[in-house]
């Protein structure tokens, strides 16, 4: 099994928790903030919810699509891919986004940020050939 980003490898029980208490169990996680992001399954329709790792740039909130630097993009991206309005929880606060990748401009900084949350992102970039996304999720 490749290496996962830990921004990806929470499980139900933490979503579970963080969506209960308000983010008082769950929104630090080894020292590094997470949310709740709610996408729509690509295929199945449904919704998904997970935790990941965030920053900020301004007003917007930031992930990476690292997958632990896996070959493929993570399927919270890709349903995000199909569908770009998500719903997100910080702490106790909800609400809804539109995703979109960052662009040539705006990554630099912005990776800059996320690998102040969690350093392992340069080296999970390091471990595939594909172009790690920046997520910037706008309120709507």
């Amino acid at each position: 099994m490749a290496e996962r980003d830990a921004g990806e490898l929470f499980g139900d029980a933490h979503v579970k928790s963080y969506h209960e208490t308000g983010g008082e169990y769950g929104h630090l996680w080894r020292g590094a903030p997470t949310l709740l992001l709610t996408t729509t399954g690509a295929k199945s329709g449904e919704p998904r919810t997970m935790a990941l790792i965030y920053g900020r740039s301004g007003e917007d909130y930031l992930l990476v699509a690292s997958d632990g630097g896996a070959a493929d993009h993570p399927q919270w991206f890709k349903n995000l891919r199909k569908t770009p309005d998500v719903e997100v929880q910080v702490h106790d606060e909800t609400f809804h986004a539109r995703a979109r990748e960052a662009t040539d401009e705006e990554k630099p900084a912005m990776w800059r940020e996320m690998a102040s949350h969690w350093p392992a992102y340069d080296r999970y970039q390091e471990k595939t050939e594909r172009p790690i996304p920046v997520v910037v999720l706008e309120r709507i």
